[in-house]
């Protein structure tokens, strides 16, 4: 099975520098980088499955950050409801991927077994290591769990026809990335495994990291996955927004379409 694949920018934060993305750059860099946020959609006709749900306004205003529209309203640009999405595939529980479980009520969340158990573990007594995530989403989605709808991983499983996921590890104790069989081939949903190309091409961790030497194999795996680096689709990088087209001009500057050749 060949899907369509999407990204939908939610939100932006401007005010970032290399110095705040990056391990091992000079720490007086001050050269702007830009950081977006995104959801992901994998479509074949009447089948969606969303790839992270984001984070809302109100996690927005606590984090500083600039929310642009909720991703459910991304969603409904696509004519897609919320509400109704029967499938979703959440790539780790940092905040800004796992903040808007309320809004699909319909749907079972597939993650890695290894991110809920260490999310609930004795790690988060650590202030630094449970900065990235909310008590609120963790306990939510432990909430799904007792309700029956969440989906365990361990590794490398298919979730549908043509989409799976792959632990990969390094920015989180379980995250994961997604592969999608489309029409140029597979392409590879990064989420936060690499937040943008200058990781995965110049091997350069994120400043965020659980564990740098899984992380810099990582790369050599979305590699690997993808067969050709440029069907890597980065999880943060605001080129994704000016490499790929918008599906039409209504969308232009909200979604891009990534199942199509990059622009030259």
């Amino acid at each position: 099975m060949l899907w369509e694949v999407f990204a939908i920018r939610y939100a932006r934060l401007a005010a970032r520098t290399r110095r705040e993305n990056f391990l091992g750059v000079d720490p007086h860099d001050s050269a702007p980088m830009p950081i977006d946020f995104y959801v992901w959609v994998v479509r074949s006709g009447d089948r969606v499955i969303l790839v992270d749900l984001g984070f809302d306004a109100e996690e927005a205003a606590r984090r500083g950050r600039r929310i642009d529209r909720l991703p459910r309203e991304g969603l409904a640009m696509l004519g897609i409801r919320a509400e109704e999405i029967p499938e979703a595939i959440v790539t780790h529980l940092h905040y800004d991927h796992v903040g808007t479980l309320d809004h699909f009520p319909a749907a079972r969340f597939h993650v890695q077994e290894a991110e809920l158990a260490y999310t609930t573990g004795r790690c988060m007594t650590y202030a630094e290591l449970r900065r990235p995530y909310s008590v609120e989403h963790v306990c939510g989605m432990v909430r799904r769990v007792f309700e029956g709808r969440v989906v365990f991983h361990d590794g490398d499983e298919e979730v549908a026809p043509g989409v799976t996921v792959h632990r990969i590890c390094g920015h989180a104790k379980g995250i994961q990335c997604v592969r999608v069989a489309t029409a140029r081939g597979p392409v590879v949903l990064a989420s936060d495994t690499a937040h943008y190309y200058e990781n995965v091409l110049d091997y350069r961790p994120f400043l965020v990291v659980h564990d740098v030497e899984a992380t810099l194999r990582g790369y050599d795996r979305l590699r690997a996955l993808a067969g050709a680096v440029e069907r890597i689709v980065p999880g943060h990088d605001p080129l994704v927004m000016e490499r790929y087209p918008a599906p039409d001009a209504r969308l232009e500057g909200v979604v891009v379409r990534l199942d199509v050749p990059p622009r030259s």
